[in-house]
């Protein structure tokens, strides 16, 4: 990938931090998955001399914010007002350096909005429809969005949102959910129709395909940005409703609509502009010049909105807007094999984090090592620990220590002479060798393997101390001794300043003991030895505390969530965030072979194929089952027919477009390429295992519990869980696809 960071010829770089729901607090998740990632890259960026505008702020509308103000018995204005502030003052305690830091709630915010809009509807992007929308007669109010809540039917998610599902990330409409209930007071609403605004995307769909194949590529976007992307794209763009039946937000300025509002992820994509112009009188600079990358950090479940609706609003102005360059998504960090609930006091979140007594970069390190980059990932406490005691302290902290230690005990406190032998030329090599490896990683955007290079760096550092034993060196030859130091003391230099973008605390802590100032270096080219002879050290502190095993436990405890009751004898056996707490979320599936019998197309759904399967023998009686399965317009039926599949036997079942499936087939996809995974020469029935991993299958697995589970395509084609690969007692599973695949 070009280093388009480095080729802006104006030499500026925009980074966008998804801008945070203000209705709740948010939870360790939420601040990896954006405003974190962003910070420790425009840190980088500032470092490399780029002139550097991080922007972020609050999403103040939309139904979230309504549905937060009746809970909470305040209006609108009072919660933004309240989670703004909580918020602001999380992000700084975590040392987030934005350049501006606004709200979406604002007259400039409205005013670039609907300026925008006008643009979009003079150019005949917009349209009107008349649409069906679920209205709640005792509230006497239509149910947008999260105002109604029910099942999806996509995948069976029992608490899907109206406009999306957190189970499979489909957008969704209110009128499809099944079993909608009003989320204010549980009653079920009627249909009723409504007149709304439309973008039309299917007019800018071969512009938006173009620019999205050179703009993935040029910005190397991740697999998962694409995957979702092109996946919109393939399905064919539709129209998308843009506004709302509410009164919180920004209305709608034109005539027959005023008495609506845009929908949200309408109008908070544009809270970046508005939100630079807010603060800045160059706003436009930054705005309209394409030549300026712009790189913009979310989760997962916020990509087709920056790869699609935002281009697409910005394109059909037929204004020269800045674009997106770089799109930096992640999957979803997940808390001890649940998930971060804060009405059952389940994970950790921002306040949590501050009054935990753990410095913030102890949180920054472990979120940042463990960002959930290609796959999604877990917090645990246990690992926290180890993280912290055995990587930070035992191996930074500990290297830092030592070589300062060493230097004011037995040199004064000062830098001795350095003479470097050819041994110590090449460990200078290596490091530099490790070092322009650190800026590859660091320009492409992959923050977990740029701290794990610096975490190597640090290694090495530690294996020259004790390899060169300077504690034994120094009772025969000082010099040498010397020079060891010196080398060490030089490489902490380094440390402290290449941890900085990661860990801007423990910079500042090194830079303290150094008497160094980092807050105007630059990004170091090279490992030099910058500290000379002569060079006075300051006291040496401690970096790093080791978190005892009785804290730990103490906030596992604490943050375990609502105590239950014990569970009821006669349990139905689903699988739940309740069950199996500290299981191996593979060991709760029963994964088989079994071969298709028969494949036939869905009576009711285009997309649909209805297949009946041999899942092996019992006592003579055949074990034959039927699945639906979504690989029309992907498999023929000849591609499927008498193939020898893996399936969760023990799926929960569920009715998809009237028919039911009694488990779910497993297949991987890259692009537009999907292939089954096949055990050609096991028997239907055959168990799938991966070695280390206790199989304790529960009697019905509930859907979300599956998608934890996190399997992906190797180089030989053999399909990986964690370190394991997946197998029955006769052979590897397999799948015939590029390496990098995503199973689901």
């Amino acid at each position: 990938m070009t280093d388009q960071t480095q080729t802006s010829k104006n030499n500026k770089v925009l980074i966008t931090s998804a801008l945070p729901y203000v209705n709740n607090v948010p939870h360790l998740g939420n601040i990896i998955g954006c405003v974190l990632s962003a910070d420790v890259f425009a840190r980088y960026c500032r470092l490399k001399g780029l002139d550097t505008l991080y922007v972020c702020g609050t999403d103040e509308h939309g139904t979230a914010t309504e549905t937060k103000a009746l809970e909470e018995g305040l209006s609108p204005k009072e919660i933004c007002d309240k989670y703004y502030a909580i918020h602001k003052d999380i992000y700084e305690w975590f040392g987030c350096s934005f350049d501006v830091f606004g709200r979406t709630s604002t007259t400039v915010h409205r005013d670039v909005t609907q300026s925008i809009f006008k643009r979009v509807y003079d150019n005949g992007f917009i349209t009107k429809k008349e649409v069906e929308q679920l209205f709640c007669e005792k509230c006497d109010k239509f149910l947008s969005d999260r105002f109604v809540e029910g099942e999806c039917p996509h995948c069976n998610y029992s608490d899907a949102r109206g406009d999306q599902c957190d189970g499979c990330g489909k957008l969704l409409n209110g009128v499809e959910l099944i079993k909608p209930a009003c989320k204010v007071c549980k009653g079920i609403p009627v249909v009723k129709t409504s007149d709304h605004l439309f973008l039309d995307l299917p007019k800018l769909s071969v512009e938006l395909d173009e620019w999205f194949d050179a703009q993935s590529e040029i910005g190397d976007w991740p697999l998962n940005a694409r995957r979702i992307t092109k996946s919109w794209i393939k399905e064919g763009l539709k129209e998308r409703c843009i506004s709302r039946d509410l009164k919180w937000g920004v209305h709608i300025p034109l005539e027959g609509y005023e008495d609506k509002v845009f929908y949200v992820w309408f109008d908070a994509p544009i809270g970046y502009i508005s939100i630079t112009k807010s603060a800045r009188e160059d706003w436009s600079e930054w705005w309209h010049d394409s030549n300026i990358p712009l790189y913009q950090f979310m989760a997962k479940d916020n990509v087709p909105f920056h790869s699609i609706i935002f281009p697409a609003t910005l394109k059909s102005t037929r204004d020269p807007w800045n674009t997106l360059h770089h799109l930096a998504s992640t999957e979803y960090l997940n808390y001890e094999n649940g998930k971060f609930s804060k009405s059952r006091n389940q994970g950790v979140f921002g306040t949590d984090a501050k009054e935990s007594g753990i410095p913030a970069d102890v949180w920054r390190y472990y979120l940042l090592i463990n960002r959930p980059e290609n796959a999604d990932t877990q917090f645990t406490w246990k690992d926290f620990q180890e993280k912290n005691n055995n990587e930070l302290l035992a191996n930074l902290g500990n290297f830092v220590n030592r070589a300062l230690t060493f230097a004011n005990n037995n040199f004064e406190g000062k830098i001795p002479k350095i003479e470097l032998s050819e041994s110590d030329k090449e460990f200078v090599f290596e490091i530099n060798s490790s070092l322009k490896e650190l800026k590859r990683l660091f320009d492409s955007v992959k923050l977990k393997d740029s701290l794990k290079t610096i975490m190597h760096i640090s290694r090495l550092g530690n294996q020259y101390f004790q390899s060169n034993e300077p504690w034994a060196v120094i009772k025969t030859d000082s010099a040498r001794a010397g020079t060891v130091i010196g080398i060490c003391a030089n490489l902490v230099h380094l440390l402290g300043l290449i941890v900085r973008p990661f860990l801007p605390f423990t910079s500042d802590a090194i830079g303290v003991q150094l008497d160094v100032d980092y807050s105007d270096a630059c990004w170091p080219e090279e490992f030099k030895m910058t500290l000379e002879e002569g060079y006075e050290l300051n006291e040496t502190k401690v970096l790093f505390s080791k978190l005892e095993d009785k804290f730990i436990v103490e906030l596992r405890e604490k943050f375990s969530g609502v105590k239950q009751g014990v569970q009821d004898s006669g349990s139905d056996g689903v699988c739940d965030d309740s069950d199996y707490s500290s299981a191996d979320p593979f060991s709760k599936a029963d994964l088989r072979v079994a071969e298709v019998l028969s494949v036939d197309d869905h009576p009711d759904a285009e997309k649909l194929y209805v297949l009946n399967i041999k899942l092996g023998e019992l006592n003579g009686v055949v074990d034959e089952r039927q699945l639906v399965a979504g690989l029309k317009g992907y498999l023929t039926k000849e591609d499927i027919l008498g193939k020898k599949i893996i399936i969760v036997a023990n799926l929960k079942p569920a009715k998809l477009r009237g028919i039911e499936s009694q488990g779910m087939l497993l297949a991987a996809e890259k692009g537009d390429n999907v292939v089954l995974l096949q055990a050609k020469n096991s028997n239907p029935g055959d168990s799938v295992f991966v070695d280390g991993v206790e199989s304790k299958p529960c009697a019905e697995l509930d859907f979300k519990e599956f998608m934890k589970i996190e399997l992906i395509v190797g180089a030989d084609k053999k399909v990986i869980y964690g370190s394991g690969v997946l197998k029955t007692e006769l052979e590897f599973v397999e799948a015939d696809i590029e390496e990098g695949a995503l199973i689901r």
